[in-house]
């Protein structure tokens, strides 16, 4: 065999695959073939989900990866808790009453500048409104 150079990507590939045999079995075992492996290898990293389960660490580092997922769930939780429990009610209360105020604002000035709606000069009252998204004209 001639002594070809492979690219970069295929070395890193094959060392991938020589630290994880199971995701070789897999290719041996007809699921999937090893082209099919490399571009979900290339595209996706060594990272990625579509590795758990395969990977030697694969089940380790996935138990891993759900305790963290746990614990910055409890941590975000608490600190929600945290300032719930800090608020004051009548300064929430003026808020609301502001947002609904500028809700109510914002409201009138879409209505002021829709059309036909009531207020200000309409161009013609027999004009009538298309039947659908699309307004089509003969030429």
């Amino acid at each position: 065999m001639a002594n070809n150079k492979l690219h970069p990507s295929v070395e890193e590939f094959k060392a991938f695959i020589k630290t994880n045999p199971k995701i070789l079995k897999e290719a041996r075992s007809g699921k999937v073939t090893l082209q099919e492996l490399y571009e979900d290898w290339y595209l996706l990293g060594p990272n990625d989900a579509r590795w758990d389960g395969l990977l030697e660490n694969g089940s380790k580092a996935s138990e891993q990866k759900e305790e963290e997922k746990a614990s910055y769930r409890t941590v975000w939780l608490s600190n929600i808790a945290d300032t719930l429990k800090n608020m004051d009610q009548n300064q929430i209360q003026g808020y609301l009453a502001n947002l609904n105020q500028a809700l109510g604002t914002i409201q009138g000035v879409i209505s002021q500048f829709a059309p036909n709606s009531g207020s200000g000069g309409s161009s013609a009252p027999t004009e009538q409104k298309p039947s659908g998204p699309f307004s089509f004209r003969k030429d």
